[in-house]
């Protein structure tokens, strides 16, 4: 019964009620049809740090999805999930915040030369988290693990393949 509920939920709604979201009352501003731009308001109430600003966990457990939920969407038919996760925070967040995401076309085909090339990509995202007044109070960095459906961790390795050392 849940799963038949689960598809005809609208994509943003599923992001919504996905439970960590959900106890954190995420919304979704915008979710391109074809996953490669997502804006999610993250606010500050219930989301307080006991100084009054955003809580930082809060904000890395709703950046850390989104990377490689956009790369699932875009390149379909690959295992994706996230290697690493980096907040910078350079000004406190005591509004509601808003998370921006964009999945640019050339990082795209960057993307798409390299799964041709090596069978496999692991791109770095750049986003952030943006105040009411459109400030940027966090700065992300999401590595993200494209590989393909059979992949195996250690069973091809050269090299120039450092990254694949902690698969």
């Amino acid at each position: 019964m849940f799963e038949v509920l689960r598809r005809r939920l609208p994509a943003a709604k599923r992001l919504e009620w996905y439970p960590p979201f959900r106890a954190m009352r995420v919304r979704v501003l915008e979710l391109g049809a074809d996953g490669r731009h997502v804006r999610l308001l993250l606010p500050l109430v219930p989301n307080r740090n006991p100084g009054g600003g955003m809580f930082g966990g809060a904000m890395a457990c709703l950046a850390d999805p989104i990377a490689a939920l956009a790369c699932g969407r875009v390149f379909a038919g690959y295992r994706v999930w996230t290697r690493s996760l980096a907040l910078d925070f350079r000004r406190e967040g005591r509004s509601d915040l808003e998370l921006r995401f964009t999945l640019d076309v050339a990082a795209e085909q960057g993307i798409r030369e390299e799964l041709a090339r090596r069978g496999r990509a692991t791109p770095t995202f750049e986003y952030g988290f943006y105040d009411v007044r459109g400030r940027l109070c966090a700065a992300v960095s999401s590595r993200v693990a494209i590989r393909p459906a059979g992949y195996r961790p250690g069973a091809a390795r050269h090299d120039d393949e450092r990254d694949d050392e902690r698969d």
